[in-house]
Order: C-alpha cells, then sequence, then structure tokens
C-alpha cells in the first residue's frame, strides 16, 4: 500500500503527516508550510494542496470498511458551503449517537439530490436500515423517502419524524467541518471541495471513534490507523 506515494519527492510519513493535520485541524495550507518550516523542511503550500487532493479520497475508501456499525436511528440535515463563489449544499446524516452516516455535496436542495443521499448511505457498508429518519419540513425529504419506499429501498414501517429538537446532534456535528473550511475561505471548484470534504468527513469519523478497536481520544491509536491504512508505521 506504500506504494500509494511512489514517485513522491518527499517521505511518505511526511506526506501523511501534512494531510491527516490539514484535515483534522483548523489550518490553512499556509499555516502547515510554515510549520514544516519550523521543522527543517521546505514544502510550498501548493504541494501539500495537492497532496490532499490526492490522498483525502484515498483517506476515504480506505476507511470505510473499519467503520462500526451505526444504530437504526437517522438524524439528517444540510449545511451550506461556498464554492467557486456560490453557496452549495453538503447534505450529512449521523445517528442518535452522533456517528457520521454519509455526506453528499450538491449544487441544490431538491427531491432529486435528497433521494441520491439517500440511495448513498443506505448503500454503505457500517449503516443499517432506518427505522426512523428525523428530517426538517423540506418537501424534497418528504417526497425522497416515499419513493425510495415505492422502490423497496425502505421498508414501509420506516418513520419519517420532523422533530425540530431532536436534530441538534447533527447541526452541532456540521461545525467541524465548518471550522475546517473556514480557514481556506471556500473552495474553487466542485472537484477541489468534494475531495477535500471527503477527508475533512473521514477525519471526523476517525476523532468520534467510528473505527472498530480505536477508541475517541485516543490520539495514537487514531494516527497508527491512518498510518496503517496507507502501509506506514507510526
Amino acid at each position: 500500500m506504500a506504494d500509494a506515494f511512489k514517485w513522491r519527492h518527499y517521505q511518505p510519513e511526511i506526506i501523511l503527516l501534512t494531510v491527516r493535520w490539514y484535515l483534522r485541524y483548523a489550518l490553512s495550507y499556509r499555516d502547515l508550510e510554515e510549520m514544516m518550516v519550523e521543522r527543517g523542511l521546505s514544502v510550498v503550500h501548493t504541494t501539500i494542496f495537492r497532496w490532499v487532493q490526492e490522498y483525502a479520497p484515498e483517506l476515504d475508501n480506505r476507511s470505510r470498511s473499519h467503520l462500526k456499525k451505526s444504530n437504526d436511528s437517522w438524524r439528517v440535515d444540510e449545511t451550506y458551503v461556498k464554492v467557486g463563489g456560490k453557496w452549495m449544499y453538503l447534505y450529512r446524516a449521523v445517528d442518535s449517537t452522533g456517528q457520521t452516516l454519509d455526506f453528499l455535496l450538491n449544487a441544490t436542495r431538491s427531491k432529486r439530490a435528497a433521494k441520491r443521499f439517500f440511495r448513498r448511505a443506505l448503500g454503505r457498508p457500517h449503516t443499517t436500515t432506518p427505522r426512523v429518519i428525523n428530517v426538517d419540513r423540506n418537501a424534497a425529504y418528504i417526497g425522497s423517502i416515499e419513493e425510495l419506499k415505492a422502490e423497496g429501498l425502505l421498508p414501509q414501517s420506516c418513520e419519517r419524524r420532523p422533530v425540530k429538537y431532536l436534530n441538534n446532534i447533527v447541526e452541532q456535528d456540521h461545525r467541524f467541518i465548518k471550522r475546517r473550511v473556514k480557514p481556506g475561505l471556500g473552495f474553487g471548484s466542485y472537484p477541489t471541495a468534494w475531495r477535500t470534504i471527503r477527508g475533512y468527513e473521514t477525519m471526523s469519523m476517525i476523532r468520534k471513534g467510528q473505527v472498530k478497536g480505536v477508541d475517541k481520544g485516543d490520539i495514537r491509536a487514531q494516527n497508527q490507523f491512518v498510518a496503517g491504512l496507507f502501509g506506514l508505521a507510526v
């Protein structure tokens, strides 16, 4: 798996360190450039940007099979992310304990987008078919849930529950992502935004203790898990 770093001009450990720090903490690329200089390394911020674009999606892909199973009580909501000077919708879902189920960046807040998001979330290996889905009163959610029931992708017994205070947990969970978007002042394009957000979300899941055998708050074990995904040792 260390072949993922083949032909790079820096040691894999340095690349993964900067990627992990960028995705976990509220840092800009220039912040990381200065931090590397303090350690005697000359790495320009544009290089770190390219590393994040390359390895954030890889981190997402390689982590998925290691996630703990969620419960069957879903909370679904969207937040806003600026991309190319325009606001886009980041659909997100957590279970009743705060475990991230899935996420999707989309240009519109529509029934089609909501349905696409639910399909993705239902197909994840760590998600449990929902007994109840708590959403706001957006008509897009109502229509998409009914269509998924008609298609047999959601059970008829699944309850749609528009109780505002129950979505506090997902609204609070948005903050981790928003704090990391802010130092970069938004994204220049959809591909850049989507690749980066996948990394933000994955590091959030690791931080929350969603990985099997890696506890919340155990930073050393979390770092070892990330390194192990890429065939490296800490």
